[in-house]
């Protein structure tokens, strides 16, 4: 008797791209609406790394160069649309000019003074960790 796919979450990845004197956001073309990192689901057969390298070009134009990894998030309400999700989310540099592209209308590189109000998913966490691991205040918590 088959019982199905394994119900296990979806694993993702998300990218905090470092480029010129900020980081890049890109603005969703699908709901949930508003500006988020760049990112989205590893297909089969790619690892987390591959996967955040082509989200990054598939979305900003951007070639993008992995640094580290700033954590795994998986908290089963990190995604608005009902979707247990848990992603690996890297740090990298990017070079190239940013434009929007597959689901995101735009990508645009916010300093910290700037970032927009309407950041989707967790991403505000996320963006908060990053902060706090520049800021030389140590790595953010595993039970993100």
């Amino acid at each position: 008797m088959s019982q199905g796919p394994p119900k296990t979450p979806l694993l993702t990845v998300d990218i905090v791209i470092e480029l010129d004197a900020g980081i890049v956001l890109v603005r969703r073309r699908n709901p949930p609406h508003g500006w988020a990192l760049p990112g989205g689901f590893v297909d089969p057969g790619e690892s987390v790394a591959t996967a955040a390298c082509r989200e990054a070009k598939e979305e900003t134009g951007l070639d993008v160069q992995l640094t580290e990894l700033l954590g795994v998030y998986s908290d089963p309400k990190r995604d608005p649309r009902g979707f247990h999700t848990a992603s690996a989310v890297f740090i990298g540099r990017g070079t190239g000019k940013p434009a929007g592209g597959d689901d995101a209308a735009e990508a645009r590189v916010f300093s910290w003074e700037a970032l927009p109000p309407d950041i989707a998913f967790d991403h505000p966490t996320i963006l908060a960790d990053y902060r706090r691991l520049r800021a030389g205040l140590g790595r953010p918590p595993l039970d993100r």
